[in-house]
């Protein structure tokens, strides 16, 4: 039997403050099969976006486990973190997250140099084309619209052809038009590729189209069919 491609067992994030301690998720259990399409939601403050970088490795647990592809990723120090989602995974932010000095396709490229692979600038143009920036690729970030900086954004996170996506609500500073959009693109590429897709959401339409919804409550898992 085939085993998750992200699996987590009693997943805690605390937060001392100082004068108390904040409990931000409590007790996460679960699991994630290749090839799914996973939306994690519920309200603000629910831990949506802290579980979503727990599970890429990017902030540390007080306690539990996370497993990616059946590593256990927090016996690995940050380097090899690091290398391991640098294989494995891309993410998509909100923010964007492109580098000002670099080019559109600079951008892309970046992933795929720090891998090592031959034919980066080939790779980068084809991903660009097929998000429709065929004529943006020398442009800088602060010359594209949010619409196109996502784009981007998008078409880097699959540059090094991940077995796993994930993003945070990565339409959250756009448009509606221009949001249905990026959503409709990165689920296209999503099929293309046969990427599992883990989406943090509070959309509702956005997260009726995954294939499984995972829903949070004061850091608690409230809903994991």
């Amino acid at each position: 039997m085939t085993k998750p491609i992200i699996q987590t067992t009693a997943l805690t994030r605390q937060v001392d403050t100082g004068e108390i301690q904040l409990t931000i998720l409590q007790n996460i259990s679960l699991e994630v099969n290749a090839g799914e399409a996973v939306a994690i939601i519920g309200a603000s403050g629910s831990g949506k976006s802290t579980l979503l970088g727990l599970l890429a490795g990017l902030d540390i647990p007080t306690s539990g486990n996370v497993y990616l592809d059946n590593i256990d990723i927090f016996s690995l120090d940050e380097d090899e973190r690091a290398a391991l989602r640098g294989n494995l995974l891309g993410f998509v932010f909100q923010s964007f997250q492109l580098l000002p000095a670099l080019t559109a396709i600079e951008n892309v490229m970046l992933p795929l140099e720090l891998t090592g692979a031959k034919n980066a600038r080939a790779t980068a143009l084809k991903l660009l084309e097929r998000v429709g920036l065929e004529k943006r690729l020398q442009h800088y970030p602060k010359q594209l619209s949010g619409g196109e900086q996502q784009r981007v954004a998008i078409a880097r996170a699959f540059a090094t052809d991940p077995k796993l996506l994930m993003a945070d609500e990565p339409t959250g500073n756009l448009d509606a038009e221009t949001g249905t959009q990026i959503i409709e693109l990165m689920f296209e590429l999503n099929r293309e590729h046969g990427t599992t897709l883990v989406l943090v959401t509070h959309d509702e339409v956005i997260s009726n189209r995954c294939t499984r919804r995972i829903r949070l409550a004061s850091g608690k898992l409230i809903c994991n069919p």
